[in-house]
C-alpha cells in the first residue's frame, strides 16, 4: 500500500564532512561476521532481514536518486524526496543520516534492466551503486527490477492511486518511481514466504514483520 502524503523530508541538513559519513556508516547495524550482500533473490534478501525494521529503497539515475520507504511493520510505503547527485559525497551523507534516524534494516535498489532482461550500462551502474552502498552502510541490498515502475507511476497518477502535490507535480516524481519499486520488492517477499508455506498472520504485513507506523518524513 503505497502512502499518498506529502514527500516531506527537506529539513533534512546533510554533515558538512566525510568524516561525519564514515561515522555515520560504523553506528549502522552490521553483521559482524558476514559482509551486507547486494542480492537479486527476494527469498535470500528476506533471510538477511530481522522480523521488524523498515526498508528504503532508491531510485537512481545519473542526476538525481528518489527514495521511498516502508513503516517498520513493512505494511506501508510512502514516497519521500528526491535528491540530487550533483554531490556524490553530500547526498550520502543524506542517505546515511535517514537510514540512521529511520532504523533501516535492508535496502532495495531499482535495477533497470531492458525489456528482454539484458543488462546495459543503467544496470550496471546499479549493481555498482548497490555495492558501494552495502559496504558503505553495512546493510543487505536487494536488486529490484524496475523495467515498468515509470509506467506504473503514470498509470497510478491518472488513476487517482497516487497523488503528488501540484509542487511535486512541478519536478522530479522519482521518488513516487521508488515507492512502486519498494511496493514490488515487498509483493516479491510476500510470495517468497507463500512459497515456503509461511502464511501471514492476520492484520500482519506481507513480509512477515511485527506492527508499528511510519514515522513521519
Amino acid at each position: 500500500m503505497v502512502g499518498v502524503g506529502p514527500a516531506g523530508g527537506k529539513g533534512l541538513a546533510a554533515p558538512r564532512t566525510s568524516a561525519d559519513l564514515t561515522a555515520m556508516s560504523r553506528s549502522c547495524p552490521e553483521d559482524p561476521t558476514t559482509p551486507a550482500p547486494v542480492l537479486r533473490e527476494a527469498s535470500a534478501f528476506a533471510r538477511r532481514l530481522p522480523p521488524r525494521g523498515a526498508l528504503l529503497a532508491l531510485d537512481p539515475s545519473p542526476r538525481r536518486v528518489g527514495l521511498a520507504v516502508t513503516d517498520p511493520t513493512r505494511t506501508l510505503v510512502s514516497p519521500l524526496f528526491t535528491l540530487k547527485r550533483a554531490d556524490e559525497s553530500r547526498w550520502r551523507v543524506q542517505l546515511a543520516r535517514l537510514v540512521q534516524e529511520r532504523g533501516i534494516v535492508g535496502l532495495v535498489v531499482g535495477h533497470p534492466v531492458s525489456m528482454d532482461g539484458r543488462e546495459g550500462p543503467m544496470a550496471k551502474a546499479a549493481e555498482r551503486l548497490a555495492r558501494e552502498l552495502a559496504a558503505q552502510l553495512a546493510l543487505p541490498v536487494l536488486l529490484q527490477d524496475e523495467r515498468l515502475s515509470s509506467f506504473a507511476v503514470e498509470a497510478a497518477i491518472r488513476e487517482g492511486r497516487l497523488r503528488p502535490t501540484r509542487r511535486e507535480r512541478r519536478g522530479p516524481l522519482d521518488h513516487y518511481a521508488a515507492a512502486v519499486i519498494l511496493e514490488d520488492a515487498l509483493t516479491a517477499l510476500a510470495q517468497s514466504r507463500r512459497s515456503k508455506g509461511e502464511v501471514p498472520a492476520r492484520g500482519g504485513d506481507p513480509s512477515g514483520a511485527g506492527g508499528g507506523g511510519a514515522p513521519d518524513p
